[in-house]
């Protein structure tokens, strides 16, 4: 469904991904990991084209999306789902106008229509209805997520991408947000790649694993053999260790 290849992306002599590959069969759950600076962002942003590589190829389901204007990749991003990791709701809007906006800006669906897509896309998540004319000002952190959830899954789209879809949230509530992915992915069949250094959703969420350091992929593998990796770089990053091959910034020696 996304073939990545040979992708290079720099900011002046700044060389943030440095030929990077990746392929995400369709219906798989990829996970990104890598710490700060690593080139996560940046690579879906290349993905997503708010950028364009320096160099490389980003096909999605076929077709080269590498340098095509908003307008001729329309088709693409109508089946494609984001949440962003502070949910990035419109503050001005109520939760069933968020949750259906999509749908409301690209096919200009009636409120009534908009209202029952973003009812269901909620029952999703396990909100009730009660929300939907609610602001986001009036949710709190753990709702927040959902409803951004709700609004990826809401057009049911091919393609979902998570940007690390736990961040500043507490273990209960990370559990919740983990499980709902699982489940919500799974009842789509969607494609998925997710943006995260937690690795409580790594292990809840992955099918692969792909392990970003330096603007490249140094590791790749399953469930299984990410528990059982002996490499130094991945071993560091998974304990959360300060000291070993990673260069930690302020760190003692």
């Amino acid at each position: 469904m996304i073939n990545i290849k040979n992708i290079e992306k720099s900011f002046g002599t700044k060389k943030v991904l440095r030929g990077v590959s990746l392929n995400i069969e369709k219906g798989q759950s990829v996970v990104i990991i890598g710490g700060s600076g690593s080139g996560k962002s940046v690579l879906l942003k290349n993905i997503l084209g708010l950028m364009t590589p320096d160099k490389g190829e980003i096909i999605i389901d076929g077709r080269n999306t590498v340098g095509l204007s908003r307008r001729a990749r329309a088709d693409i991003d109508a089946r494609i789902g984001m949440l962003f990791q502070n949910g990035a709701l419109f503050d001005s809007l109520t939760i069933w106008q968020n949750v259906a906006f999509a749908d409301i800006q690209s096919r200009g669906i009636s409120q009534d229509e908009a209202r029952a897509i973003a009812r269901d896309a909620l029952e999703r998540v396990e909100l009730s209805e009660d929300v939907l004319d609610l602001y986001p000002a009036s949710l709190s952190g753990g709702m927040h997520k959902r409803v951004g959830l709700a609004r990826a899954i809401a057009a049911k789209p091919d393609i979902i991408f998570f940007d690390e879809p736990t961040t500043g949230l507490d273990p209960i509530m990370t559990d919740v947000i983990n499980h709902l992915i699982v489940d919500c992915v799974k009842d789509l069949g969607a494609t998925t790649m997710t943006i995260t250094h937690d690795m409580t959703s790594v292990r809840a969420i992955a099918d692969v694993t792909a392990f970003l350091y330096e603007g490249q992929f140094i590791w790749t593998g399953t469930q299984d053999e990410l528990e059982h990796n002996d490499n130094p770089y991945l071993r560091q990053f998974m304990e959360g260790l300060p000291e070993g091959p990673i260069r930690v910034e302020g760190a003692t020696a």
